[in-house]
């Protein structure tokens, strides 16, 4: 008979914790070592349509245990390279921050928190959203990595003011984070749903200096040129919502948009966003496993789009 109990640990998958892509687990910050530090904000108080963006940090961590990380790390045969090799990165899943029902201020304040512990320990956060409100803290605790610019992939423009008397929506992030002062210009790729911002936003905007372009822009004037247009050397916050992604592929989300980016598209602008400069953090908001088909394809795609951009960032930092 084998002895079974030599063999080294085989980490299915299907078995053990769903951290993000079976990585190691720290819900202690303070004794956090890290190079980056995924957290969840599973936080849709907040949220003007369909709710569940609550899950989105559950239903992300489960289909990432696909891209369980190895020493060796992924190999990508596209580019004949290897990403996120665990000798060299070492990616901790915190779990998530702690929320408080009902209170979106107090939650808020868990999350901005959560985030400056992070950068303060040295890692890069990953923030799983929750939906687009959470943004807002996220870009708070991420002062002190600033001054940033923000690149902001999204149908929706969320210039957003009030509304209902309710300060803080997920159509707002982007007004918000224009009022803090480590924040620089932004930079609104994908932008064509109808809703969130008015016209009147769209000129506000414009006048703080912020650059929009839509799906149908991007591909008139090519991924190149669409990069070229970022500035360069800088230090940036990616901010992803999953609706800018087409909802023949991601219509696991409260507001699926047809006339989206595709994954190849995004995937080469997320390659380019990476070579800019440093990247102080992202998070991917507004996945609703809920509303998903029943393989978790925009969890997955969510998923996937986390770990390629990971090995984007990883794989510049090792050149530079």
């Amino acid at each position: 008979m084998s002895n079974f109990s030599l063999r080294e640990p085989v980490n299915l998958a299907s078995t053990g914790i769903a951290s993000f892509a079976k990585t190691a687990i720290c819900t202690n910050l303070d004794d956090l070592i890290a190079d980056i530090a995924v957290i969840g904000a599973p936080c849709d108080i907040s949220i003007q349509g369909r709710s569940g963006a609550r899950l989105g940090p559950r239903g992300i961590r489960l289909q990432s245990t696909r891209f369980s990380y190895s020493p060796e790390g992924s190999y990508d045969p596209e580019r004949d390279d290897f990403y996120l090799s665990t000798k060299q990165w070492r990616v901790v899943d915190c779990g998530d921050a702690d929320l408080v029902p009902g209170d979106l201020e107090a939650s808020f304040a868990n999350i901005e928190a959560a985030v400056r512990t992070i950068v303060s320990r040295g890692a890069m956060p990953v923030v799983l959203g929750g939906d687009h409100s959470i943004t807002i803290p996220v870009a708070r605790g991420l002062d002190i990595a600033g001054p940033f610019h923000v690149i902001h992939f999204d149908s929706h423009l969320d210039w957003s003011y009030t509304r209902g008397g309710q300060r803080y929506s997920n159509g707002s992030p982007c007004r918000c984070m224009a009022a803090m002062a480590h924040v620089d210009k932004m930079a609104h790729l994908g932008i064509h749903g109808i809703g969130s911002s008015q016209k009147s936003d769209f000129a506000d905007a414009l006048a703080y200096g912020d650059l929009i372009l839509s799906p149908k822009q991007i591909r008139k004037i090519g991924i190149a040129e669409t990069l070229a247009r970022l500035p360069r050397g800088e230090r940036y916050f990616v901010s992803i919502d999953i609706d800018v992604m087409d909802c023949s592929i991601a219509a696991g989300t409260g507001s699926p948009m047809h006339g989206g980016l595709y994954y190849d598209e995004m995937v080469e602008l997320l390659e380019g966003v990476a070579r800019l400069g440093t990247i102080v953090g992202f998070d991917l908001v507004e996945v609703a496993p809920q509303y998903d088909d029943l393989s978790g394809t925009t969890c997955y795609l969510a998923a996937r789009l986390i770990s390629d951009f990971l090995g984007f960032i990883t794989k510049e930092r090792e050149l530079s």
